[in-house]
């Protein structure tokens, strides 16, 4: 078993290396002065067992294209299984049409990573679970919902928190993590006049009183989040607090989230924060959990008990 650290986010796949009592492989990835994307491979990694480490946050296509010729140097290198761990997975979001004459590009970010050569995809909270079914080779889900529980539980009472969904969308999400910390269940019903803009237009559930817990896989400009806050709380909630997978924060973002009244938002380090720290935003890793799925797949286990 060998872990290849591409330069999406180094940082975790070094921490993923220390959990397993392995080094990255000695690689070379840099660019030409065109931009364009060399990889070289360092040591044999003839008949290994190879796991490349690269989720394909901003900038999107630069992160995917180096996943994708990493791939094509150790297929070419003849390691005997490949497998593209991809803690955030990009386009996800594209995962159908939305309209006439509009792409899936989620299917086609699938096939590029079958044709360069992965023999097997490991994730951390798609977007959507379908995403799994354009992928003709094998692919794991995992789930940040267990940390977040532990989080959760080590911050809530359960019995005065409610665990709320920010959309109809999430509402199996939301409805996991409340059953495993024991909590209530609330939905905000919102709309999208337009791409990156959402409007709440009811909160469904009881949650007067209570400190409320969003539960989202994606906060990207944080729009949803501030206004699904500012609705709870008109709604008598004592507090909100927001968890999600993947912190894409981009543009303002992370100023919008500092000066919203969401008390606090706690993302994983699936995506590599480039950005100044702000005070409302903690990060928990997933580094052990990601680790331990790259170790059980090696060794031919199951990797769905890490779900429980």
């Amino acid at each position: 078993m060998m872990i290849l650290a591409c330069n999406g986010n180094r940082s975790l796949a070094t921490s993923i290396s220390a959990y397993l009592h392995l080094p990255t492989v000695n690689a070379e990835v840099r660019r030409f002065a065109d931009s364009e994307i060399y990889v070289e491979i360092l040591e044999n990694v003839r008949g290994e067992d190879v796991f490349v480490v690269q989720p394909t946050a901003f900038p999107t296509n630069d992160n995917l294209m180096e996943l994708l010729i990493c791939i094509d140097a150790l297929r070419r290198g003849s390691a005997r299984r490949i497998t593209a761990v991809i803690p955030y997975f990009g386009y996800a979001r594209q995962d159908r049409k939305t309209g006439p004459r509009t792409p899936i590009s989620a299917k086609l970010v699938a096939n590029l990573l079958a044709v360069a050569g992965a023999n097997r995809i490991l994730t951390l909270d798609l977007h959507a679970g379908q995403i799994q079914g354009f992928f003709d080779i094998p692919t794991d889900n995992l789930i940040a919902a267990p940390l977040f529980a532990r989080d959760i539980a080590e911050r809530f009472d359960p019995e005065g928190s409610v665990v709320v969904s920010p959309d109809i969308g999430g509402v199996v999400r939301a409805r996991q993590l409340a059953q495993r910390i024991g909590s209530p269940l609330a939905i905000i019903d919102k709309r999208r006049p337009k791409a990156g803009v959402s409007e709440v237009m009811n909160v469904i559930g009881e949650v007067e009183g209570k400190a409320c817990i969003l539960i989202d896989d994606i906060v990207d400009s944080g729009g949803t989040l501030c206004n699904a806050a500012d609705a709870l709380l008109g709604q008598g909630a004592t507090q909100v607090c927001a968890y999600a997978s993947h912190g894409v924060l981009s543009g303002g973002a992370k100023d919008k989230i500092s000066q919203s009244r969401l008390s606090s938002l706690t993302v994983t380090d699936s995506i590599e924060d480039m950005i100044a720290p702000s005070a409302k935003i903690r990060r928990v890793s997933v580094a052990p959990l990601i680790g331990e799925a790259i170790l059980r797949i090696s060794e031919e286990r199951s990797v769905s008990s890490l779900f429980a």
